[in-house]
């Protein structure tokens, strides 16, 4: 028996000094991780926000670049083109301004990636509509004016909402 308390007299305050020294190593190596955590966020952050704010600064500029009279003016031939040659040539640059930027939708949210979709296919239909409206081979400034005309016409587009939520999404980042 005293050789038990002799062997308990030695171990104990050296199991005691053990636990404590696991706690504070796990302790240090918890808040180390914790750091490195924070660091390691810190820095994506820091890396990823130029590269979010261009995302926006192009989505933006899509937005922009495909509204009917910001399109129109780029037809150079439009007095000269039919209705049918102008549908398809707004629609090709709609579609192409789109896929030039399909990319950035890794940046943005979903639901403002949703909303930029949205502006383009109702810009589509818009086209369409009006196209529809017409002969293939009536001249283009029919068409141009009914839709610079309809689009104007309209309260609140899909382009302007998307715009709008694009920027209260920027300024809330």
């Amino acid at each position: 028996m005293e050789t038990f308390l002799e062997i308990l007299k030695y171990t104990l305050p050296a199991l005691i000094v053990l636990l404590t020294a696991w706690v504070i190593l796990r302790k240090m190596l918890a808040e180390e991780n914790y750091r490195r955590n924070f660091e390691l966020r810190k820095l994506t952050v820091n890396q990823l926000t130029p590269v979010r704010l261009r995302a926006y600064e192009r989505l933006t500029l899509l937005l922009e670049r495909t509204k009917p009279e910001t399109i129109l003016l780029r037809c150079d031939s439009l007095p000269t083109m039919t209705v049918s040659a102008l549908q398809q040539k707004l629609l090709e640059i709609i579609r192409d301004e789109f896929n030039h930027n399909v990319s950035q939708q890794l940046y943005v949210s979903t639901e403002a990636w949703q909303r930029i979709v949205t502006a383009k296919e109702s810009l589509i239909q818009l086209v369409n509509q009006c196209a529809g409206q017409f002969s293939p081979t009536d001249n283009a400034i029919s068409l141009a004016q009914l839709l610079i005309q309809t689009y104007a016409a309209t309260e609140n587009t899909p382009t302007d909402s998307a715009l709008t939520f694009l920027k209260q999404e920027i300024n809330s980042f």
